[in-house]
């Protein structure tokens, strides 16, 4: 296959079920609708965000290393077969960075939404030094390392924000 323009949907759709790593990289069918791919894909994070809530920090972190860890692996493969680096489908790297942007807030429904707006901004934006790293950084370290540094800066302001809520008195949310 080609470059990210000459990809079909019918051939992503092909490329989906010729081998295992494509159900896995393009977020379990997530990255093949054809708008947004990236936004749908974080949403397959919202899951495990739930279902890891109770569980201790030191936890989460094991389980957020292991699927950055095996998102290097799983992207760089898919964009290999592909032919493409980062192709737009490829979403375990947006799975991967909403995990770690929930990790610096309560999971309630507020801290979700407010964090997968922010982690999408940063994604789609790319500010610096995403977009730097981005086009420096290739193969699966550079799909996910873009996306990882988006979580961070979402994270932290998200993290930031929610010290001055609890500084003025707001609580619960």
């Amino acid at each position: 296959m080609g470059d990210k323009a000459t990809i079909s949907q019918k051939e992503l759709n092909t490329a989906f079920f010729s081998h295992p790593i494509h159900w896995l990289a393009l977020g379990f069918g997530t990255g093949l609708v054809p708008k947004a791919p990236g936004t749908a894909g974080t949403l397959v994070a919202i899951p495990l965000i739930l279902l890891t809530a109770s569980l201790s920090l030191s936890i989460k972190l094991a389980i957020l290393l292991g699927i950055s860890l095996l998102g290097i692996y799983i992207c760089g493969k898919s964009a290999q077969l592909l032919g493409v680096h980062d192709h737009g489908s490829i979403v375990w790297d947006e799975i991967a960075g909403f995990y770690l942007t929930a990790l610096f807030v309560p999971v309630t429904y507020f801290w979700l939404v407010l964090g997968f707006i922010f982690f999408r901004i940063f994604d789609i934006l790319k500010p610096w030094p995403i977009k730097q790293l981005d086009a420096q950084v290739h193969g699966g370290l550079g799909i996910m390392l873009d996306d990882i540094i988006a979580a961070i800066f979402a994270g932290v302001i998200l993290y930031i924000l929610r010290l001055m809520l609890m500084y003025f008195g707001v609580s619960g949310i």
